[in-house]
């Protein structure tokens, strides 16, 4: 155990990198990454819409 341990597991590495070499990754292995970053998407997607949504009543309250 290190000095400095928190307790805080690894983080794990991510499962795709922009760019990378995709030669070796088998078709099971690239379907499990579209379904990752789809999830990933449309999460963005979600966080898009809930900022707008916060903006627009902040707009509201404070028309100018």
């Amino acid at each position: 155990m290190s000095l400095f341990d928190d307790g805080a597991a690894p983080r794990p590495q991510a499962s795709h990198v922009i760019g990378q070499d995709l030669g070796a990754v088998s078709i099971d292995e690239l379907r499990l990454r579209i379904a990752a970053l789809q999830a990933e998407i449309a999460r963005l997607e979600a966080e898009v819409a809930a900022k707008t949504a916060q903006r627009t009543a902040a707009d509201q309250l404070f028309r100018r």
